[in-house]
């Protein structure tokens, strides 16, 4: 299994594609910050930066939804904030007595609920337009340019790269074991239950082993071929006038959609 298939970056021949990564990061950074401090409430301005990540996955030659039809994926996390209906602040607007408790949602509550949920969208949507321009390798090298400690930068690095190394490991096992599991028509599969909480914890301990192993192996030969504690780029990554112009418009932007949102 290849990295290919979980890599989400799609190239395309684009404007956001040969931006310099680190202008795509700090954009990215003050979208969400600047999302995030908006009041509640602020329609226009959300619908505006909804507006403008259309427009940028236009220009990347993605699709104008491309971003739309992935981002409903943080929708069942936001499950956590639905106890914001309820907050004692505002008018209330119904009752609902369970019995033990009697829950009040609120104008206040609904609006705030709801401008969570799209700033949570909304700044999911621009991550994804992120890593779909940019390549892996550009965004460490970006976080270190942008002074990231060294020691985050390679953690990450290590993480992406060793969750294919897991499941290579995890597919292999899984195979392995189908090889071996011989099956009567007619009969069911496999023991009871603490037999299958017993196998799983052996592959379990099993896959750590193996992970380990594989680790080990590969940061030598990472050592042999002159690791040195950061990844190497053929890529220059210098910022040019193109680059730095980009970076002032998109904070501007943003600026402008905070007076928005804190006008109106």
């Amino acid at each position: 299994m290849h990295v290919d298939v979980y890599d989400q970056f799609k190239f395309t021949d684009s404007f956001l594609h040969h931006l310099d990564s680190r202008v795509k990061v700090i954009l990215t950074v003050v979208f969400i910050l600047s999302n995030a401090i908006l009041p509640d409430g602020s329609w226009l301005a959300f619908l505006v930066t909804w507006f403008l990540i259309l427009i940028l996955n236009e220009i990347a030659n993605l699709g104008l939804a491309y971003t739309l039809k992935r981002s409903y994926v943080v929708l069942p996390f936001l499950v956590v904030a639905v106890s914001a209906i309820f907050s004692p602040q505002g008018k209330p607007l119904t009752s609902i007595d369970l019995g033990f408790i009697t829950l009040v949602p609120t104008d206040f509550g609904i609006i705030r609920f709801l401008s969570i949920l799209i700033r949570s969208w909304l700044s999911v949507q621009l991550a994804l337009l992120l890593v779909a321009t940019t390549q892996f390798p550009s965004l460490i090298h970006a976080f270190e340019h942008l002074m990231i400690p060294r020691v985050i930068t390679t953690i990450i690095a290590f993480l992406y790269r060793y969750l294919f190394v897991l499941t290579d490991e995890a597919h292999r096992m899984m195979r392995a074991r189908e090889a071996r599991s011989a099956t009567i028509p007619g009969m069911k599969r496999g023991g009871n239950l603490i037999w299958r909480i017993r196998i799983v914890g052996n592959m379990a301990g099993q896959l750590f082993l193996r992970s380990y192993d594989r680790s080990d192996r590969i940061y030598q030969a990472m050592l042999s071929r002159g690791y040195a504690g950061y990844m190497r780029t053929l890529k220059p990554h210098d910022m040019e006038k193109l680059d730095w112009m980009t970076l002032l418009m998109g904070i501007s932007l943003f600026a402008i959609v905070q007076m928005m949102g804190w006008i109106s």
